[in-house]
Parts: C-alpha cells; sequence; structure tokens
C-alpha cells in the first residue's frame, strides 16, 4: 500500500520538483497551496511528467478549518514542509507578514500533525540559520541564530519549534537545510523561470542572456571575496530533491517509537562567485552578459558555502551534477 505524504507549498520552484520525484518513487502526494507564489500552470507541466494529476487542495495554511478538514480526509503518513514567503530584502520591508505568514502557517500545521498523530516531517530549512562569524565552510554542528533579516530569522525559529516538538511532542524531524538550488527538472516542464524580476541569480543571468532583461545588477562589489562579489554554493535541485526520498527512506527504517531530529546541509562543498558564474555562464552561452555593481542588498553576507560530509558518511548521498551541466541545462531551457 502507498504511503500517503502531505507536501505544502509545492507549486513552487522546489516544492513541484518534489510532488514529481515521490510519485515516481511510488509514494501517493496530496498537496496543498495557496498559489501565493506560484499558478496553477504548475500542475499542467507536472501532468506531462506524470501523464496524471496529482491530488491538490487550494487553501491557505492559516485556514485551520480547511486544512483539518484535509487531515480528516486522507491518512497522511508524512508531511514535507516548503510553504514560505521566501524574499530576502522584502522580507526587510515587511517584516511582519513574513512573521505572519511563515511562522502562523506552520504552527497551524504542527498542530494539526499533533492532532491526527502525523509526526513526522521533513522541513526544508537552508543556510541561512547559521551564524555568519562562523568559519566556512558552514558544518552542522555549527553555532545558529543571529540572523540579519525577518525571511532568515523565521527559519531559525521553526528549526528550534521543531527542535523542541521532537523532544516534547514526539516530532520525527528530518531538518535539511539547503544552500543555493539552480536549474530544474530534465524534462524542462519544470523550472526556476520566474515572470517579474528574479530573486535567484542563475535566473536573472539567462533572462540578460536572452535579452529578456538588458543587464544584471550585481549587488555589492566590495565584499571580503575573492573578487569582490558574493559567493555561494550552488546545488542542481534534481540532486537536492533525491535527497528528500533518501531522507523518507532512512526514517522509514528507524524505529517509530523512537524521537528524531536530524540535521542536514544539501550543498555542493564549493563556493562560487556572482563574477564567476557570470563568466562561465558567458563562455557556455556564447553570449555578452552585461551587468553593473550597484549597492548591497540588506541582509546580504558574502560567503555562504558547507561541508556536506554528513550527509555523505550517512547515506552515501552526494550532488552528481557538476555547475557547468546546471547551466548549460539552463541555457538550453532559456534558449529554446
Amino acid at each position: 500500500m502507498k504511503k500517503t505524504i502531505l507536501i505544502t507549498g509545492w507549486m513552487g520552484y522546489i516544492g513541484s520538483h518534489a510532488v514529481v520525484a515521490f510519485e515516481q518513487a511510488w509514494y501517493k502526494t496530496v498537496i496543498v497551496d495557496n498559489l501565493t507564489n506560484s499558478c496553477l500552470s504548475a500542475i499542467r507541466s507536472i501532468w506531462k511528467i506524470l501523464w496524471y494529476n496529482p491530488i491538490f487542495e487550494e487553501l491557505d495554511l492559516r485556514d485551520k478549518n480547511s486544512l483539518d478538514k484535509v487531515f480528516q480526509k486522507y491518512n497522511f503518513d508524512w508531511v514535507i514542509h516548503f510553504a514560505w514567503l521566501k524574499s530576502v530584502w522584502e522580507s526587510c520591508d515587511y517584516a511582519l507578514k513574513y512573521y505572519d505568514n511563515n511562522i502562523i502557517w506552520s504552527i497551524v500545521l504542527f498542530e494539526l500533525m499533533e492532532k491526527y498523530s502525523v509526526k513526522n516531517i521533513i522541513f526544508s530549512s537552508s543556510a541561512t540559520v547559521y551564524n555568519p562569524e562562523n568559519s566556512l565552510p558552514f558544518k552542522e554542528k555549527d553555532a545558529v541564530w543571529k540572523t540579519t533579516n525577518p525571511y532568515w530569522t523565521s527559519k531559525f525559529l521553526l528549526e528550534k519549534m521543531l527542535e523542541e516538538l521532537s523532544i516534547f511532542a514526539n516530532f520525527r524531524v528530518m531538518n535539511l537545510r539547503y544552500f543555493n538550488p539552480i536549474w530544474a527538472h530534465p524534462s524542462w516542464y519544470i523550472w526556476e523561470n520566474p515572470e517579474w524580476l528574479p530573486n535567484n541569480l542563475l535566473p536573472y543571468i539567462m533572462k540578460v542572456a536572452i535579452w529578456e532583461l538588458n543587464k544584471l545588477s550585481i549587488f555589492g562589489g566590495d565584499y571580503d571575496t575573492v573578487d569582490w562579489t558574493w559567493v555561494r554554493d550552488y546545488i542542481d535541485v534534481v540532486d537536492l530533491i533525491d535527497w528528500h526520498v533518501l531522507a523518507y527512506k532512512r526514517f522509514e527504517k528507524i524505529d517509530l517509537n523512537k524521537w528524531v531530529f536530524e540535521i542536514y546541509n544539501l550543498g555542493v562543498w564549493k563556493w562560487v562567485s556572482v563574477l564567476e558564474m557570470v563568466r562561465t555562464s558567458k563562455k557556455i552561452t556564447w553570449k555578452d552578459i552585461k551587468f553593473e555593481i550597484v549597492d548591497r542588498r540588506e541582509g546580504d553576507l558574502a560567503s555562504v558555502y558547507c561541508d556536506a560530509s554528513k550527509a555523505l558518511n550517512v547515506l552515501w548521498w552526494k550532488a552528481k551534477t557538476s555547475l557547468e551541466t546546471s547551466l548549460k541545462n539552463s541555457w538550453e531551457f532559456y534558449n529554446k
């Protein structure tokens, strides 16, 4: 009998990949989204891959009565929580909006998980919870907190909440700290291709390469890095989602009566600067990626990259896709 997984925020960039991966791994997914950061075109794209539509319930997670009915309707085994507002600089301008959405959404979800004894969760966290004063690369045992914007703070607070729920309410938590996911599904049906000005670097570069945008704005050219632009750890989204399936299978083998709170970094152990990303993209696209250096964005850090050895040691997982391959795949999609 298929296990049933509730996936929140599934129509976003990463969530839609998770739906496909778990359905193809022979799990039943029930997915909820209020379409704040996405649109119904995602479900049509998923249909093209799966040749059927996954179960979709449109609702706001803060609507406890509607979400309660979903829990009554389906017998969930697990929850995967992707539902977030996630713009760093928007969170600085609308801090209360971010706390209201990200924290209240999650509290309502956790309350119903406890009510219906669905206490298994894979949580979509972030490298942004680490204290920026830690030595690089970041390791799971490193200090957290000291976040610099409301979005990152909301991630930290939910991590802490889940850790304490695992201790005091017997939740079983797989806490996955993402670094910087890029590219898309190899089918090209689901991808990161925002209609508005992109928040993330790669789609911004690609939209400049196809002349949809005039130039790339590089936020800050005075960081203490190799070329004065900030550096990040980029992981192909398909590799990232592969870990979620492995994480689920790992938990299936752990005693159901045992509380669990495990943390894993998901990255490639390598940093790439903004200018290096631009240079590599130029080489792959044969296009002139015009850019300008502008003021720093509030809340950005100079360097963020990880030590992902724990993921390798526990489940023999390691990102397989090189940056160049991800960029080539991205360019083929955007070019066509």
